[in-house]
Parts: C-alpha cells; sequence; structure tokens
C-alpha cells in the first residue's frame, strides 16, 4: 500500500466503495485503452486510492502489466511542455532532439502504439483546453493504444467537462466525495487502534469541528491526538484530548 499520509503509525487503509471503485475504474481503463476521470474535493482520498491501485497493477503477470507514465504540470502548462515531459518520461531522454511541435507528436505517437501504456495525468484542473485536445489527439490516433486516467481535484471535471470532445469520450468517471457523517464512527474506529473505545458523540463532534469527512483531515488530527494520548498515558482520547488537539491544530474550527 501507499505510505500513509504524515506517516500516522497503526493506521490502516479504509476499503470505502470509492477506494475499492477506483481499482476498478483503473482496470476497465487499461482493458479498453480509454479515457478516465477520478476528481473530487482535496484530502478525500483520491490519490492514495490511485496510488494503491496503481500498485495492485505491478502484482500482475507481466504479459497483463500496462506500463504506466505519470504526469504531473504546474498551472497551465503549454502544449510544448506537455508534449516534452510526455517524451522525456517515455524515452528518458533530458531534452527532445527536436523542439517542432510536429516532430515531437510524431516520436510520440509511435511511443504511444506499444507497449499497452497507461497515462496518469495528476492535477488534471491545472490543464488548458489546447493541452486536453492535444492528449485527445493522441488518444484517438488509430496508430495508439493506451489508456488515459486524468486525476484531479476541486475545479477538474469543470475544466475537463468544458471540452466536449474530451467529455464524449470520457468511459469511467469516478467522483469522491468526504465520509457520510452517519459513517464516520464506524470507520474512524476500523481506520485506528486509538478510536475503538470513543463514544459517537465524541467523534461526530471532532468530525464536525475539524475532519469534515476529508481522510487528510482526519489524519491529522488522529496523528495529533495520539501524540497526546501517549504523552499523557491515555489509551483513548478524551475531551481533554480533543480540545488540546485542537489548539495544537489552530483552535479546531477548520474551513
Amino acid at each position: 500500500m501507499p505510505r500513509q499520509f504524515v506517516d500516522l503509525a497503526g493506521a490502516a487503509t479504509l476499503p470505502t466503495g470509492h477506494f475499492q471503485l477506483t481499482g476498478r475504474v483503473i482496470t476497465d481503463l487499461v482493458a479498453n485503452a480509454a479515457v478516465g476521470v477520478v476528481h473530487g474535493p482535496a484530502g478525500t482520498g483520491k490519490t492514495y486510492a490511485v496510488e494503491a491501485a496503481l500498485e495492485d497493477l505491478e502484482q500482475r503477470p507481466a504479459s497483463e502489466r500496462p506500463s504506466v507514465v505519470l504526469l504531473n504540470f504546474p498551472s497551465r502548462p503549454s502544449m510544448r511542455l506537455i508534449a516534452n515531459q510526455l517524451l522525456q518520461e517515455l524515452t528518458g531522454a533530458e531534452t527532445p532532439a527536436s523542439q517542432n511541435r510536429f516532430d515531437l507528436m510524431t516520436k510520440l505517437i509511435g511511443l504511444l502504439a506499444s507497449p499497452m501504456r497507461l497515462v496518469v495525468v495528476d492535477e488534471a484542473q491545472r490543464l488548458t483546453g489546447d493541452c486536453i485536445e492535444l492528449l485527445r489527439h493522441l488518444h484517438d490516433d488509430r496508430r495508439t493504444r493506451f489508456a488515459l486516467l486524468y486525476v484531479g481535484g476541486d475545479g477538474c471535471w469543470e475544466v475537463l467537462s468544458r471540452e466536449p470532445m474530451l467529455r464524449s469520450r470520457v468511459f469511467r468517471r469516478l467522483r469522491f466525495e468526504p465520509l457520510p457523517q452517519a459513517q464516520v464512527p464506524e470507520l474512524m474506529r476500523r481506520y485506528h487502534p486509538i478510536y475503538e473505545g470513543v463514544g459517537d458523540d465524541l467523534l461526530y463532534e471532532v468530525d464536525n469541528a475539524y475532519g469534515h469527512g476529508t481522510m487528510r483531515d482526519w489524519a491529522v488530527f488522529t496523528h495529533t491526538a495520539a501524540g497526546l494520548c501517549e504523552d499523557t498515558g491515555r489509551a483513548v482520547p478524551d475531551e481533554a484530548v480533543v480540545a488540546n488537539a485542537y489548539a495544537l491544530l489552530g483552535g479546531g474550527l477548520h474551513d
């Protein structure tokens, strides 16, 4: 499994529906050389789920395992930057021999013909329409065969769905959401042992004040609370530990 956020000792991976469906999305994309999107608010676990699914791919027999290409661009990258970085990832060369965009595209088409690849674009909300169109053009070319996964946070689907040519080609789309509050006590007790003896009301209160159903915020709070429990000899956090954790986290109320 990928490394837990803030290296939280004792934390378990929660097999939520979204976590499990991420693996299915990637399996389907690879099987069909298709386009997919995994998106949702920051901290809801989509990056962790994608990383876990990619690790699962590594366990497949070599004949069934695609070559994975990971891309991450700065805000509003140029088409040339997209082409350059993709070519560098595919060839390992630092600088393409030619900076002519048409030469770059010809080389990319040849490289993306085989073997089977999965191209993952992280922080996809940063892409411009021209960049999205470049990737779509590569994916649509009859000579190429690769799966394409866009992963992004707030605004990702809004950016991608503005491009009708891409939207109509999306084969799988999975939107991550914060944990439903009704499930928070059960899930948190599965997430970390310090919550095994904590009442529902206190866990609901922490979720309202700080967690907001996001795994990243719960990980930060749990790391803090576990440290305070250890310092004070408590097995589980109580109201005093929670209050001190809030103080260390800026007062508790978390926007």
